[in-house]
Formats: structure tokens, C-alpha cells, sequence
């Protein structure tokens, strides 16, 4: 899927100009405050503490493959998105700049969120409402991102699939370090 969105972003093909089409009837539509503070959650100052306190409590409960895993994801982000940005060359809404898709603050959202959510699941009874606050942290991340004019729909969308990807890797390599761990 990631594929396809890039693709069509960078050929300007029918979905990024339906893309842009469908943008201005979400701009702008509620409260700015509201729509900037959504898109605030995935910026590193909020996002990054809440994986770095979960990394910590990881560590202190002695899962340093699984804290190393998190941290190594997270690190990936700006290794995969910055190259993409500048390749792509997208402008945002509202300013001529380029440099808008993928969406930065949308993946470090889903990362942060998201690999917080997989090292603090074994330490809790119900583990279905950490994944679920991950998603619903990102998809508000993206919807302030949207509403406010800073990204495109397409933007968010794909750092989700990117990033959904990189989740899912590092939730299998987690797995394995546990798997390992039990065995000795």
C-alpha cells in the first residue's frame, strides 16, 4: 500500500489528485487550538518521553532485547522518512516548501506510541487497550495534522502503512527475544 501511495504521490497520479481535492473540505474545520494540539501528540517533545519512560521501565524489568528493539524502531523513523521527503519533494497544503510526504510527525506518532504499547504489554493483565490508545493517539496525531493544513491526507496515510510495517517487524523481533529468553 505504501507502495501505490508513493508511487502516485510522485507520478501526480489520480489518488494524489483526488488527495488534494478532498483537502480543503477538512481543513480548517474545527477548533485550530483542538487541531494543532492533536497534531502536537506526535511531535518529539510528547512522543518521544512517553517511549523513553517505556523503554526505562522496560530496562528496569530486565527486557533490555526488547527496550534495545523499541529504541532501534524509533531510530529507523527519521532514517527512513527524511530520504523520502526530500525524494519525493511533496509540497504541504498551505506552503509551497517541499518536504511533506511522509508525514514526520505522524511517524513518530505511530512509532512511539506503538512501541510503548509492545513493551509495556507483558506487564499487564488486558493487553487490547495498549495497542488501541496507540492507534487512537496516531489517527488524532493525523486528523489535527490534516485539519490544520499541515499535511495532505496521503501523507498520513502512508506514514502509517510505513510505519505499521516497521511495527510489525519490531513486534516479531520482540517476540523472538522473548521466545529466547524463556528457552534458557
Amino acid at each position: 500500500m505504501f507502495a501505490v501511495i508513493t508511487w502516485q504521490v510522485v507520478s501526480d497520479g489520480p489518488l494524489r489528485r483526488l488527495d488534494e481535492r478532498l483537502d480543503p473540505s477538512l481543513t480548517g474545520h474545527g477548533p485550530s487550538w483542538l487541531a494543532e494540539g492533536l497534531s502536537d501528540l506526535g511531535s518529539m517533545p510528547v512522543a518521544l518521553p512517553v517511549l523513553a519512560l517505556a523503554i526505562g521501565y522496560a530496562l528496569w524489568r530486565g527486557l533490555r532485547r526488547r527496550a534495545l528493539i523499541a529504541a532501534a524502531t524509533m531510530a529507523l523513523v527519521p532514517l527512513l522518512v527524511v530520504p523520502l521527503k526530500e525524494w519525493t519533494a511533496r509540497p504541504g497544503p498551505f506552503d509551497p516548501a517541499t518536504g511533506y510526504y511522509p508525514s514526520g510527525h505522524t511517524a513518530t506518532a505511530m512509532v512511539a506510541y506503538g512501541a510503548a504499547a509492545l513493551l509495556l504489554s507483558p506487564f499487564v493483565r488486558r493487553r487490547w487497550p495498549l495497542p488501541v490508545a496507540a492507534g487512537v493517539l496516531t489517527a488524532a496525531t493525523g486528523t489535527g495534522l490534516v485539519l490544520h493544513g499541515y499535511h495532505w491526507p496521503l501523507d498520513v496515510l502512508a506514514s502509517c502503512c510505513l510505519c505499521g510495517a516497521l511495527l510489525v517487524l519490531s513486534s516479531t523481533g520482540m517476540r523472538r527475544s522473548s521466545s529466547r529468553t524463556r528457552r534458557r
